[in-house]
């Protein structure tokens, strides 16, 4: 029957031979030696097969040669008896198909895992954190809001002003921003509306422009368009409707900030401490408080979603349903956050240029970053259709990079990941994509008609010492404040608040997490995927490799130029408050120290509640009264010349008139009155640049005459001397306008060397008010108060003596 010969007896029955050939591969030998041997060969089919031929033998009969191989069974039968495992054989060999099928379904069950099912008051602890979590941030929002709309009613005592004192408070190209608000809800028809935006020769003279596309003017139509759509002009003044929006997307934008430190960290309690800082350091995170109609104050709010949603799509942990939700909310916001700034495309380009990093250091994530780019070309490309074939799109470093990295991933080979030829192939791929960029975009710009801010790049030469000019455009760029380096308060005031001292620990923890998990990268050490808190690994999740290089490459720039600290400021906040509140920050610097004396897990987890708390408690001692104290104090914007100027324009000048002065008085002059200017306060036209350097002029040492031919070159009725400008004492004396229209017109020394070119004329607004020949015979004054000199420029000149 295939049993073989009778083993020798010992502690234990003997296995058939027939067990060996039978065994599948992979059943581990305990699960065949159970019941002291009696279900082997149960399962087997050869053993099986052997019974049965045995009692078909047995029941032939007993003649000839059968009686002989039945009395050979007989003895192989009995023996089996003694040991043991042939009765049982025979008496289990029905149970034979079930018990297979029970023990497939183990295997499959084994082999496949099914997530269990968390217990129910797991799942409600779940569904109570993320309740609670979200009605934190909404809430956050809301009275971020409020509290932005009850601090600007202190501040200017706003509802008790008359319309033309509210629109005073906009100052600069915010009254621009707001003035064609006012024409869009002035226009019959939102049609006629768009195309005498499109159009527009009614706001500088001898020149048509589209101020939609030159000017980023989507928000004003979108808030026009909601004003009436919703019937709201039966309810509130226009002017409410436009900051309100204004007001909640600022909520917004900290809501969205909220979600991301809470994505980081996995607590809202880092989203709470986000806000508290973001709130207390408002001065150098936001400049909602002094222009509220800015275009990065619209625009900023999407990018903060649009981060948010990238944070949430670059989890590795991450289901279907929720990298879906991710995916779709980041193409949302980061074309809205393109056609709202006309400078979004640049910042896109530093995140691009983060996540291409992050591709490098992190090879399971080549998918993911490879959709966000297709998310920039699609949204590139709407924005060139819908900017009216915006050219600056096309030639932005942003497109060239995201197609030299498209084309980089063609070229690539498929090697082996891990081996030396794919980290030559790295290397070789940056400097491609580096090379590529470059080229691509060098091509784009000579077959391309564009005018892509020519002066930035000039301004940028000489920022950084690369060119010396005397043009006073460049160097009255340079003395803006906004333009120059940080000051010391900037980092005293983030020192005070504690925010940069928990900025720069957290930064340092990541960044050498992330250059250990990168160099064990490198160093072909294989990695777990799953990083769990015991790990202490920080710097191995991709979304935190990913801000880490961002806010280097946000800090760096703002280090260089103040005014981009608003777009760093937020995300130190953000940043800072998820390392703090981390149990896996705390616990990869235990690792580091190898800390033994106390539980490592435990500490960390305590640290991550407890260091919160105590920054959020000396966070509301110290600053909470001061905010009660802004929101209680009740302040005035008090600007009688520019009221009474307004006045005196809408009432005199004939409205044809056009208007030559300062670009920012012109922008305010636009707004209250609607009267044509000559100049406006934008920085992204030459033509508008050169316009506000030639009007200028009326503070230079230069002759009546010369003046009368530049300001008659624009059509100018009216001249408005600002007493502010010509008397400036300022104290960087170099910086002054004056000062700076001299040294482009040669009449000072700047440097060692320099030609001085005499001028035998006086400054020409000090000049001008002394009424005599020949200035009155070109310039005739009409209207002035304490800050302001209006003069009609006359069309027939009269010479006197």
């Amino acid at each position: 029957a295939g049993l073989g010969a009778p083993a020798k007896r010992s502690g234990r029955p003997p296995l058939p031979a027939l067990w060996f050939p039978g065994r599948r591969a992979g059943r581990g030998w305990p699960r065949h030696r159970r019941g002291a041997g009696q279900e082997v060969g149960a399962r087997r089919p050869g053993a099986v097969l052997g019974l049965l031929r045995g009692s078909a033998t047995r029941r032939a009969g007993d003649s000839g040669p059968r009686g002989t191989r039945r009395g050979t069974r007989a003895s192989a039968e009995t023996m089996a008896e003694e040991e043991g495992p042939t009765v049982e054989l025979r008496q289990r060999k029905k149970l034979k198909s079930s018990e297979n099928k029970e023990s497939v379904k183990e295997e499959k069950v084994s082999d496949t895992p099914s997530p269990e099912r968390a217990p129910k008051h797991v799942l409600f602890q779940r569904f109570a954190k993320i309740f609670i979590g979200c009605l934190a941030a909404v809430t956050s929002g809301m009275m971020y809001a409020l509290y932005l709309s009850a601090y600007h009613e202190r501040k200017f005592w706003f509802s008790n002003r008359q319309e033309l004192e509210r629109e005073i408070t906009f100052q600069g190209d915010s009254a621009i921003y707001y003035s064609y608000y006012k024409d869009m809800l002035k226009a019959p028809s939102f049609e006629r509306g768009v195309y005498e935006l499109t159009h527009n020769n009614k706001t500088v003279s001898l020149k048509t422009i589209n101020a939609v596309q030159q000017m980023s003017l989507y928000p004003e139509l979108i808030a026009s368009v909601l004003y009436q759509a919703t019937g709201s002009n039966e309810i509130i003044e226009p002017v409410y409707f436009y900051i309100g929006i204004v007001f909640g997307l600022q909520g917004i934008y900290v809501t969205a900030l909220f979600v991301t430190s809470w994505l980081m960290s996995g607590t809202w309690l880092a989203g709470m401490l986000t806000v508290a800082w973001f709130i207390i350091n408002r001065v150098d995170t936001t400049r909602i408080e002094y222009s509220i109609p800015l275009r990065e104050n619209w625009a900023l709010p999407y990018f903060a979603c649009q981060i948010a949603a990238l944070t949430g799509y670059l989890k590795s942990n991450l289901n279907t349903y929720g990298e879906r939700f991710c995916y779709l909310l980041m193409s949302a916001s980061t074309y809205t956050f393109m056609m709202m700034w006309e400078y979004s495309h640049y910042l896109l380009f530093l995140q691009a240029i983060s996540l291409f990093l992050l591709d490098s250091f992190s090879l399971e994530q080549s998918d993911k970053v490879h959709e966000v780019y297709k998310i920039y070309i699609f949204s590139l490309f709407l924005g060139y259709l819908l900017q009216f074939e915006n050219s600056a799109l096309l030639v932005s470093p942003l497109l060239s990079l995201v197609v030299a990295l498209m084309l980089a991933k063609c070229l690539q080979l498929n090697v082996k990941k891990g081996t030396f030829i794919a980290k030559i192939m790295k290397v070789i791929n940056f400097y491609l994509v580096c090379t590529l960029t470059v080229t691509l975009n060098i091509i784009m710009k000579m077959f391309v008609p564009h005018k892509e801010n020519g002066h930035m790049l000039k301004f940028l030469e000489v920022k950084f010492g690369l060119n010396m000019t005397k043009n006073f455009t460049m160097n009255w760029l340079l003395c803006q404040e906004s333009l120059q380096a940080p000051s010391q308060d900037f980092f005293l005031r983030l020192t005070q608040s504690s925010l940069l001292p928990f900025y720069i620990l957290v930064l340092i923890i990541c960044f050498l997490s992330m250059m250990q998990v990168i160099f064990r990268r490198i160093g072909g050490k294989s990695l777990k995927e799953t990083i769990t808190l015991e790990d202490g690994r920080i710097g191995g999740r991709p979304e935190i490799i990913y801000h880490v290089i961002h806010t280097i490459l946000l800090g760096s720039l703002a280090m260089v130029i103040e005014g981009l600290k608003y777009l760093w400021t937020p995300y130190v906040c953000m940043l800072a408050a998820f390392g703090v509140c981390s149990p896996e920050l705390w616990m990869t610097l235990f690792k580091w120290l190898r800390l033994r004396t106390v539980h490592p897990v435990l500490l960390a987890l305590i640290l991550s509640m407890a260091v919160p708390t105590i920054i959020g408690l000396s966070l509301w001692k110290e600053f909470f009264p001061r905010l009660m104290t802004e929101l209680m104090e009740l302040q005035e914007f008090y600007d009688p010349d520019t009221v009474e100027l307004m006045t005196w324009i809408k009432r005199q000048a004939p409205v044809a008139a056009v208007f030559a002065g300062s670009p920012q008085l012109m922008g305010a002059i636009k707004l209250c009155t609607g009267w044509m200017v000559t100049s406006l306060p934008l920085y992204n036209d030459d033509d508008l640049l050169k316009r506000n350097e030639n009007i200028y002029q009326i503070y230079s040492k230069r002759s009546a005459e010369d003046i009368y031919k530049i300001l008659t070159s624009y059509k100018a009725n009216y001249l408005i001397v600002e007493d502010a400008i010509c008397n400036e004492v300022g104290t960087t004396r170099g910086c002054r306008v004056k000062d700076l229209l001299d040294i482009a017109n040669g009449h000072v020394v700047c440097e060692e060397g320099d030609k001085l070119t005499y001028s035998k004329y006086g400054r020409f607004c000090h000049e001008v008010k002394i009424n005599y020949s020949p200035y009155v015979n070109y310039f005739t004054r009409v209207y002035w108060n304490r800050s302001y000199f209006v003069y009609k420029i006359n069309t027939v000149i009269s010479f006197q003596s």
